[in-house]
């Protein structure tokens, strides 16, 4: 990760997940950058100003004056190469949306003229709360970059959505932005993608699904974005946003529908990434009612669901690059090369049910990408980091296509 030369301002607000800014400061030091470091006065409750004075080597200023002196918030704003709010509180959130100006954190903010990256922080009810999702979409309509939370163990002792993403995730995020400016190999092109579970409908009330979060398509969607793609993301149940401005998203249910999603816009598509855990069987009849409980067994007879990456396989023209997914658990590889001739496929990316870190719902994963002449084992990393890698490779067979 190289932040080489890069000035950043990292403004820490009043949120538990402060405790973590000394380290966050420290990785950006590590990968090149240059930190200067403001808080809120409730950041000081969570994480001392010595720290992370001692950490950054600069002074942590919290006010906009302090006695004769004056902090210039709009030298600061004009002097960084991006400015970093993380942790972000869902208070100061709600400032920087409607453009209140009551703290140096936030004079900042609105004198700012380089990009900001938001890392929100908070209990999953108040992540979740619309008014939260409204702010959330009213500060990217703003031009800024929403660093996506992560699930894990909140304040709170509840266990959701909410948590800021890890120093590394945020260092890797902001080395990717820097690493694609003014490098956009797919501008004015096209690309879908599927993301998250199907629910195949049992009764009004159950379904057949799998544990897919999604993450790692959405993740895909938008690092193709970053790289100048048009994005649809055919997107199945998860509680997961995205807020990426490139990113066009369809929601759907079931197999079903993310098939006929996906067929309305193959045909005008230059990349298909089919990332999404689609349910092989759906229960032949849907009843109309909840299912009562009727004996000790309950037999529920299946039917095939249309298989999408092999109908895109089926009908991809010249020029269009079609990439799949292969979650395995034995004979990993072998399985991987068979689908990708069987589905008529450019590549398939291979994960392991046996590698720790990966699959479903991990922030991690530990993916081979599969291709006719090349196979490539990538190390466990970020999914953002996966994602990256699958996009440049992407890239790579894009410019193959069109040399070939």
């Amino acid at each position: 990760m190289d932040l080489s030369g890069k000035k950043i301002v990292l403004a820490v607000t009043g949120s538990i997940a402060a405790y973590k800014t000394p380290e966050l400061v420290r990785q950006m030091i590590k990968a090149g950058a240059e930190v200067r470091v403001i808080t809120t006065s409730a950041a000081e409750k969570f994480v001392s100003p010595l720290s992370l004075a001692t950490v950054s080597k600069h002074p942590v200023y919290s006010n906009v004056s302090d006695g004769a002196a004056w902090n210039n918030h709009v030298e600061m704003g004009r002097w960084a190469d991006a400015m970093v709010i993380a942790p972000c509180s869902a208070n100061t959130l709600a400032k920087m949306a409607n453009g209140l100006c009551d703290s140096l954190v936030n004079a900042v903010y609105l004198s700012a003229i380089c990009p900001v990256f938001v890392a929100p922080a908070m209990d999953e009810d108040m992540w979740l709360h619309q008014s939260t999702r409204n702010n959330i979409l009213k500060i990217r309509s703003y031009g800024n970059h929403i660093i996506p939370v992560a699930h894990g163990e909140l304040a709170s002792g509840l266990v959701g959505e909410g948590r800021m993403a890890e120093p590394a995730d945020i260092v890797a995020h902001l080395a990717s932005f820097f690493a694609n400016q003014g490098n956009k190999p797919l501008k004015g092109k096209k690309a879908l993608v599927t993301a998250g579970p199907t629910y195949e409908k049992i009764d009004p009330v159950r379904f057949i699904g799998n544990f897919s979060s999604g993450k790692m398509g959405i993740a895909i969607a938008e690092a193709l974005a970053d790289k100048g793609a048009a994005v649809t993301l055919v997107l199945g149940p998860t509680h997961l946003q995205v807020f990426h401005a490139n990113v066009n998203v369809v929601k759907v249910e079931s197999a079903n529908e993310m098939y006929d999603a996906c067929m309305s816009v193959f045909g005008e598509t230059d990349v298909a990434v089919l990332a999404a855990a689609v349910a092989d069987y759906r229960p032949d009849q849907v009843a109309d009612q909840k299912i009562k409980k009727q004996g000790d067994t309950l037999d529920i007879r299946l039917t095939k669901n249309k298989d999408i990456l092999a109908s895109l396989g089926g009908s991809k023209k010249a020029g269009q690059v079609l990439v799949g997914f292969a979650l395995e658990t034995t004979n990993e590889l072998e399985n991987a090369k068979g689908k990708l001739d069987a589905k008529n496929a450019d590549m398939i990316v291979l994960n392991s049910l046996k590698d720790e870190g990966a699959g479903f719902g991990h922030d991690t994963n530990k993916i081979t990408l599969v291709s006719r002449n090349n196979q490539q084992a990538l190390p466990l990393q970020s999914k953002q980091e996966a994602a990256a890698a699958i996009v440049n490779y992407i890239v790579e067979l894009q410019h193959a296509e069109k040399t070939v």
